[in-house]
Parts: C-alpha cells; structure tokens; sequence
C-alpha cells in the first residue's frame, strides 16, 4: 500500500498566523486577577460551539421533532456527547503543536491527499453556508419582511462584520459570538418553558429507526451538530492564542479547555434538545397543525404560545445564521490556509461560498428541504476531519507526551465507525429501500 505520509514533507510548513490569534503568555494571563484570568482563557469553545446550533440544527431538529416526535432524541444526545471529546482533542491539538490541524497535516500527507482533504473541506463548507445564509435570509423576514435574496445579501453583510471584529483583538470576537449564543439559548429556553415538559420525552433515550425519512433525519441531525469544519477550526482557535512555556504550563491550559469544551458544547446540546422537544410537544400529531418549514414553525408557535414565543424564535434563529456564517467563513480560510498553504481575501471566499445559498433564496426553492439535505451532505464529511485527528493525536512524534492513550484512540475510532455506520446505514437504505 501507498503511504500518505510524504517523506519530502517531514517538517510542517510555518504559516502566518491568523489575524484572530494572539501571542499572550498563560502566565501574564492567570495574573490578571483570581477570576479575571481564568475567564480570560475561556472561549474558543464557544465560538466553535456556534456552529452545532446553526439554522441546520433548527431545520433537523424541528422537522424530526414535529414528524417523529420524541423519536430521535437520542440522536440528538449521542451526537452532542461525541462532539466533546472530539472538540477537546481539536483544541489540544492546537495548544500542544502550536498548529492547526490543516497546518499539521500540511506537512506529512503528501500533496494529493491535501488536495483532496481541502477540496472535500470547502464542498463541506458551501453546504454550511447554504443552511446559515437561508435560514438568516428567514429570520430576517420573519423579524422584519425583508424578501428572501435580499436578506441574504445582508446576512453576508453581518457575518463579514461580525468577523471583522477579530482584527481588534479575539476577544471581542469571541465575545460577539458568545452573546449571540446566549441569544439562541434564550430563545429555545422562553420556548421550552412555555411549552412545558413531558415525561414521554424520555421514551426517546431508546435508540432505533422505523423508517427511512427517520434515518435521513438522524444523519441530519448527525451533521448539524458535529460540524466537520469546526473540527479543524477548534485547533486553529487555540494554537497561537495563548503561549505556554513548558509542558506543565500545556497541562493547565488543558484544564481550562476541558472546562470551556464542557460548558460551551453543554449549552449548545440543552439548545438541540431543546428545539427538538418543543417541535415533538407543539407540533407532533396535533390536528390542525402542519408543520413542513421553519415558517411554518414560527407561524405555529405564534398560533400556540403567542406572538413572544415567535419573536425569540426568529431572533434565534436570525442571530444562529449570522453567528455561524462569520464562523464559517473563518473556518475556510483556516482549511485553505493549513492544507493548500494559500490565501483569499475573506470577501472573495464569502462572495463564492455564498453563492449556492443566494441561488437557493432567489429560485425560492423549499428551504426547509434544503437545509435538511445540506446536512446529510455535512454528515458525509465528518469522517475527513475525524480521521486525521485521530491520526495526529495518537502519535507521540507530533503530540510527544500529550498523545492520545490507547483508550482515546479506541473512543474515536468509535466515534468515526457510528459516523460512518450511519451514513452507510442512509446510503444502504435509500438503495435497498
């Protein structure tokens, strides 16, 4: 066999660093003050966590929600739960190799397989931007009545200048994208709280499919929520932000970053969870009420909980697209960077990825179809940014002592073989029927 290892590649290529990133040492950092330290160290989590409640969330969720009821709440919980070792391994790779993981496997795979890596990462990224743009374009008409390919254009508009603010320092960014996940977190919390809870929810921890349209729900709901490109943004987040010395000071870097991975991905599972108990309680198996589309959605809630309950949804969900689109965008060009060692001005890359969402908004095409078959396709991608991860984390020549032990590597190879079981489950079903 023909390894992928490139032997006139053995040393990754050195890349100018983002201009989100800042050289700061974990030292100078924990001694601004008892709290204000550690705070300081907490975020990238949450601007990865951005990502796993994007519009393809709500368009997965809801939909499985309102025609299965409480039926895949399990998807949903294992998907979320597999998305926090995957993250914590993204960032670790990034704290310990002061690399992203693109930057790393620029320089050991040899250049066909990088081609083929960044070509897979930006297919996966138009799929992105076709759930974030679309279903901003609906928040804005929902909030506001601004036609489809219009709002589209605005939501290009605010996600450039959500990124934009990275160029002052990554906190700002990161703390943009915070509020607005706190946002969506609001908005599904009001939701839940009006529709109240129901114990029959619990009915749907048992895993298992009666049908096809479930199976292409779950692999939905699968790519909604682990994002492939924020595998590879995670790393790139935490690579050069914060300097550590030694190794000791690596470990306690660790510490804080569990903690940030386990907060940040907690409140974005409670929002998937959340979404997906109030389509099964409001809208499943209720006369009178049909629910194919995400305005269909909001014109339901508005119907049973009242005008308050549509106005967070729309705010969610117009703040989800915004949010995760200026994520995204950073994402591409972190995998274009790292893998391909090229660059595109932002504008450039936002007016290309963007382009089979404005088609989409402009040919009013059934957005919520859309939304749901853009994560299949993101589900399909998910394999690309965990194989390589599990490959670089398990090998004490990259990692050195901070490589995966053998229980790690057993858990992500895990992870990858439920990813690929499931899509080829889809794959087998829609063939055989």
């Amino acid at each position: 066999m023909t390894s992928i290892v490139s032997p006139t590649q053995a040393t990754p290529t050195p890349l100018t660093p983002p201009p989100l990133l800042a050289q700061t040492g974990l030292s100078a950092v924990l001694g601004r003050g008892r709290f204000i330290g550690p705070a300081a160290l907490l975020g990238p989590a949450f601007v990865a966590a951005i990502a796993y409640v994007d519009p393809g969330n709500f368009s997965t969720n809801i939909s499985a929600g309102s025609q299965f009821g409480y039926r895949l709440v399990w998807v949903v919980v294992i998907a979320n739960l597999m998305a926090m070792p995957v993250q914590f391994l993204s960032a670790k790779v990034g704290i310990v190799t002061g690399q992203s993981l693109p930057e790393v496997c620029h320089g050991r795979y040899r250049r066909s397989v990088l081609w083929g890596l960044w070509l897979q990462a930006e297919l996966v990224a138009m799929a992105t931007d076709l759930a974030e743009f679309v279903g901003a374009a609906i928040g804005l008409h929902l909030l506001f009545g601004v036609s489809p390919l219009p709002a589209g254009i605005i939501t290009a508009v605010a996600a450039i200048a959500v990124l934009g603010l990275q160029r002052r320092g990554y906190r700002g960014f990161e703390r943009a994208i915070g509020f607005l996940l706190l946002v969506v977190l609001g908005g599904f919390a009001y939701q839940l709280f009006r529709a109240g809870a129901d114990v029959a929810a619990v009915s749907g921890l048992v895993p298992g499919f009666d049908s096809g349209d479930e199976a292409f729900l779950a692999v939905g709901i699968l790519g909604a929520t682990m994002m492939p490109h924020v595998v590879y943004l995670h790393s790139a987040l935490t690579s050069r932000r914060v300097g550590c010395g030694d190794d000791t000071e690596r470990r306690t870097l660790l510490r804080f970053e569990r903690f940030d991975v386990g907060v940040a991905l907690g409140i974005a599972g409670l929002i998937n969870v959340s979404m997906l108990l109030v389509a099964a309680k409001l809208f499943h198996g209720r006369a009178g009420t049909s629910v194919s589309t995400l305005i269909e959605a909001h014109q339901g809630l508005v119907t049973i909980l009242g005008g308050g309950a549509g106005l967070a949804f729309a705010a969610a969900l117009l703040a989800s697209g915004i949010s995760s689109s200026s994520v995204g965008t950073y994402a591409g060009q972190v995998v274009m960077t790292g893998f391909i060692a090229r660059q595109i001005p932002l504008l450039l890359r936002r007016l290309v990825t963007m382009a089979p969402a404005l088609a989409v908004l402009a040919l009013g095409v059934d957005s919520t179809q859309v939304l749901n078959l853009s994560q299949v396709v993101l589900s399909f991608g998910i394999p690309f940014a965990l194989i390589p991860l599990l490959l670089v984390t398990r090998r004490r020549d990259i990692m050195g002592s901070f490589a995966s032990p053998r229980w790690v590597t057993a858990a992500m190879v895990a992870i990858t073989a439920v990813v690929v079981g499931l899509n080829g489950f889809l794959i087998w079903h829609q063939l055989v029927g």
